[in-house]
């Protein structure tokens, strides 16, 4: 816990636990999207996946279209909401976007930390601070 203190100060033992060992096979893009056998990012150079019909630039217009294309909808706020899975995209101070995090079914949210671990944390907003800034959007999709 002490390791993610600086970046996350929000967390603590009582709001977040890890759910996986380290891994650099996917990112928390991937991870937003359900999926953990690929990095999701947009480089302009190609590395990774990222949906074709959307640009490689990093955007929050970018990833709204990105998450778009899995039928995602912008929505008001991280409410559970029964027959929709919400994703949060989180945004710096200087507006790029930064994470994502998938809401669970018992209304928690799961994050992946770069090439960290996957956590569980009670809100989208305990992971706010240095590292990831603020939540930017929320998306929705129907189960």
């Amino acid at each position: 816990m002490s390791d993610f203190k600086a970046c996350f100060p929000l967390l603590d033992d009582s709001n977040h636990r890890l759910t996986s060992p380290s891994t650099s096979d996917y990112n928390c893009i991937a991870w937003a999207a359900e999926e953990d056998d690929r990095w999701w990012w947009p480089s302009p150079i190609g590395l990774g996946y990222w949906p074709p019909s959307v640009p490689r630039v990093e955007s929050c217009d970018a990833f709204l279209r990105a998450f778009e294309t899995l039928g995602y909808v912008q929505c008001d706020n991280s409410e559970l909401e029964d027959g929709f899975v919400k994703v949060a995209l989180y945004v710096s101070d200087a507006g790029k976007p930064t994470h994502m995090a998938r809401q669970l079914t018992d209304g928690t949210w799961t994050s992946k930390l770069g090439q960290s671990n996957d956590i569980n944390h009670i809100t989208a907003e305990v992971i706010w601070g240095p590292a990831y800034g603020n939540v930017g959007f929320f998306l929705k999709k129907e189960k």
